[in-house]
């Protein structure tokens, strides 16, 4: 009365205040005194309590059957109770509740997400002995039930989805009063007769694996494969979750999704195969017989079945989209991957898959996403409808095909019914709930309209055994009731269209912030590319390419796998040991280094050895040498020469380049490969080679000697000359001028004979062949020719 008598905005007197905090305490302290009272074994049952909604004792509801009972069965509910509280609980019993009908999609959310609350109501507990009684149940001990009850004995109503709830109810020493302890709620589907209207309903099948094969093949004829451990063939042995994904699925009419890459995987395991040890070596494999048994079993189960082919190794087309279209070829390895699909298969499994759907991860689409998926001819995209949401206004569950342009069609999963079967199924309890809620779902979306639709459901990619058999459990029963039946993916994909159904894709800042943080980063798409390049290189010189194109071509379609998500050091180590192993063989086909060189010619030829230690032939490569100083050393006629090189496998070839000396010193030659497009190939090999042919003492004879001609010449010139013009002033000598024939005229001190008698000591007689100008030799002539051809290069 006092806090009404305030006016709004004003603030209380301090008596009123006073009085206020007076009559709160007087009030409260026998509450308080009443709390102190409680033992502490209370205190700690309310605390159980409330920490969560659910009671002091657990229930686990184990298994329902039949799940979808009809007129005239006997329902058996089975399951454990466990104490969970300090306190024994007596006087307790398991009882069966039948709650209300659950009407909408939405409803049947909202009990799943409390199933175990003790707060909430669940329906009037059935009669008579249909119950389990206990006399105490100690803390910590958990204790099995089983009840049976007449299906006409739970009162259901109409046709619908029923709450129900399997309850323990007891008293402890603290609550010395029968309550409710613990339950467990689920769902009852009742539909007593066929429904007018069945719902066709497609089922996907997902069998599909992480990476197991490597790049590495052996040497032989059948190129052994090599795997990265064991873990194929744990999966495909008896019990292994591919081989419970197998066993299941053959007794029930879904679609087969298949990744090619695990039907490639088991049948190279059907053969002589390897697998890599931790440190790096191989040892050879053993399970021949279990993967050639799977094989068999997967050929009868997809005989007369649907079966979808993933483009190989299932790319990812998110990661490809948001970080892989800026990388030049990246697109090119998913339409490869698709291209290799159906070949695959078909040689396997000798069935022809349809390779016209893209699956991206969890259904999860945007406009660049749907235009990769496309690319390489895919024409229908498995989409989830929480990521394609209904904004129409649409008071039912459309069908799942919708128009959303370029000839393109998406296949809408529902996202309710495809995620009923994540997270831990282990436990019995959990599988249950999953399969009941999963029936649930279907049978509320049957009743929405009595237009028939088209509904697909698209489960995790790899689900575990415990998930596979819950997916199994539910569609059995799904496939014995009488409201759904089945049909084929390309059906529901040509449905015809709701009208009133969304289209529009969802922008790409709707796309999953989880999802997106374990997409591929750029920098795995760059690694493929430098792959892709260096595979580009080394094929055009192979005898026989296929042996290295093909596992290589592989490997990097499993580069850019849906299974790398979450796995990302994994992912990156895989890329690197694809690279890194065709670097090495690449490396195989290489120049031998050479030590530096003496050229101990004027000309000479240098040898150069290419090695292939491959085990096919190499071709189409080019050897050139070049000098990096032409002025002192030619290769040929110019600067450098090129040879073209053919090597069998495990040969070296040595080729011999003529090369000329042109002067003294060092010249540094490279020798380089190439490809036949003028690409380098491998690493260049440089040495020196040092020109010692022109030494400096013969270089200076031969410079003296050309001198002394050129002035010898000189002096001969101008002697001639003075000569002439003296005969010309004393004019024609007398024929008869008293002298006698024989004797001998004195010689003319000037004339040129007696010169030359007096420079060189020497008489100057007629008819000798020298010439005054003519130099006396004093070495061998020099020979102008070439060296022999096989003259070979001092080492």
């Amino acid at each position: 009365m006092a806090e009404a008598a305030d006016f709004q905005g004003t603030t209380p007197s301090p008596a009123r205040r006073w009085l206020r905090r007076s009559g709160a305490l007087l009030a409260g302290a026998p509450l308080l005194a009443g709390l102190l009272q409680l033992p502490a074994g209370a205190a700690t049952q309310a605390s159980v309590q409330d920490a969560s909604g659910a009671g002091s004792v657990s229930v686990a509801l184990d298994s329902l059957s039949p799940s979808a009972p009809v007129d005239g069965d006997t329902l058996t509910v089975s399951g454990t109770v466990t104490n969970n509280g300090k306190q024994t609980v007596t006087g307790a019993h398991v009882g069966l509740r039948v709650g209300p009908e659950v009407s909408t999609r939405s409803g049947i959310d909202d009990i799943a997400r409390s199933s175990d609350s003790v707060q909430g109501a669940s329906g009037a507990e059935v009669g008579g002995k249909y119950a389990e009684k206990f006399a105490k149940l100690t803390p910590g001990v958990a204790e099995h039930f089983s009840i049976s009850v007449p299906v006409d004995k739970l009162d259901l109503g109409g046709d619908g989805i029923y709450q129900f709830a399997v309850a323990l109810s007891g008293q402890t020493a603290a609550q010395p009063w029968l309550q409710t302890l613990g339950v467990q709620r689920t769902f009852l589907p009742w539909k007593a007769e066929g429904a007018d209207t069945k719902t066709k309903t497609t089922f996907l099948w997902p069998l599909v694996s992480t990476v197991h094969l490597t790049a590495e093949t052996g040497p032989n004829d059948q190129q052994t494969p090599v795997f990265l451990n064991e873990d194929l063939a744990k999966e495909i042995s008896p019990g292994g979750r591919l081989d419970q994904l197998l066993t299941l699925g053959e007794g029930l009419d879904v679609t087969w999704v298949l990744d090619p890459d695990l039907i490639a995987s088991v049948d190279a395991m059907t053969g002589t195969y390897k697998v890599k040890n931790p440190d790096g070596s191989t040892t050879l494999g053993t399970h021949q017989a279990v993967a050639k048994q799977w094989l068999d079993e997967l050929q009868k189960a997809v005989a007369d079945q649907e079966v979808v082919a993933l483009p190989f190794a299932d790319p990812d087309l998110a990661s490809l989209a948001h970080n892989g279209t800026g990388v030049t070829g990246s697109l090119n390895h998913l339409n490869e991957a698709t291209d290799v699909a159906a070949t695959t298969v078909r040689t396997v499994l000798h069935v022809t898959p349809a390779t016209d759907f893209a699956w991206p991860v969890d259904g999860a689409v945007d406009p660049s996403i749907v235009k990769v998926a496309t690319s390489a001819g895919a024409d229908k995209v498995i989409v989830r409808s929480d990521s394609l949401q209904e904004t129409g206004g649409l008071t039912y569950t459309p069908s799942a095909a919708r128009p959303i342009g370029g000839g393109t069609t998406a296949v809408v999963a529902d996202a309710r019914m495809s995620t009923d079967f994540q997270g831990d199924l282990t436990k019995a309890s959990s599988s249950t709930l999953a399969v009941q809620r999963f029936l649930a779902q279907s049978l509320a979306l049957n009743t929405q309209s009595d237009k028939q639709r088209s509904i697909v459901v698209a489960p995790q990619r790899m689900p575990t055994s415990s998930q596979a058999q819950a997916m199994a459990d539910a569609l059995s029963a799904l496939q014995s009731g009488n409201w759904s039946q089945t049909q084929k993916l390309s059906a529901a994909a040509k449905a015809k269209p709701d009208p009133g159904a969304t289209t529009r894709l969802p922008s790409a800042s709707a796309y999953p912030s989880s999802l997106r943080r374990q997409e591929l980063p750029r920098s795995a798409f760059e690694q493929i590319a430098r792959t892709q390049d260096t595979l580009d290189n080394f094929k055009v010189i192979l005898t026989n390419d296929s042996r290295v194109v093909t596992p290589f071509g592989l490997a990097m379609n499993r580069d850019m796998s849906t299974s790398w998500r979450g796995r990302a050091s994994a992912a990156e180590s895989f890329r690197s040991s694809v690279e890194n192993h065709l670097g090495v063989l690449t490396g195989q086909v290489k120049l031998i280094e050479k030590s530096d060189t003496k050229l101990s010619g004027r000309s000479a030829t240098i040898p150069v050895t290419v090695q292939n230690n491959l085990v096919q032939g190499v071709q189409h490569l080019v050897l050139r040498l070049t000098s990096t100083s032409p002025n002192r050393l030619k290769i040929g006629d110019y600067a450098y020469d090129e040879q073209r090189i053919t090597v069998s496998g495990g040969h070296s070839q040595t080729v011999k380049f003529t090369t000329t000396a042109k002067a003294n010193g060092q010249a540094t030659v490279v020798a380089q490969l190439y490809t036949q497009d003028g690409r380098k190939y491998g690493d260049p090999v440089s040495f020196d080679v040092k020109v010692t042919e022109f030494t400096a003492t013969v270089m200076l004879v031969i410079g003296g000697g050309f001198l002394l001609l050129v002035l010898a010449g000189f002096r001969m010139y101008t002697q001639r000359k003075r000569a002439a013009r003296r005969a010309e002033e004393n004019g024609p000598a007398d024929e008869t001028d008293g002298t006698d024939e024989g004797d001998e005229e004195p010689e003319n001190p000037e004339s040129p004979a007696a010169r030359l008698k007096e420079e060189s000591g020497t008489d100057a007689r007629a008819g000798d062949p020298q010439q005054p100008s003519d130099p006396t030799p004093d070495t061998a002539a020099e020979s102008a020719d070439p060296s022999a051809t096989g003259e070979r290069v001092d080492r």
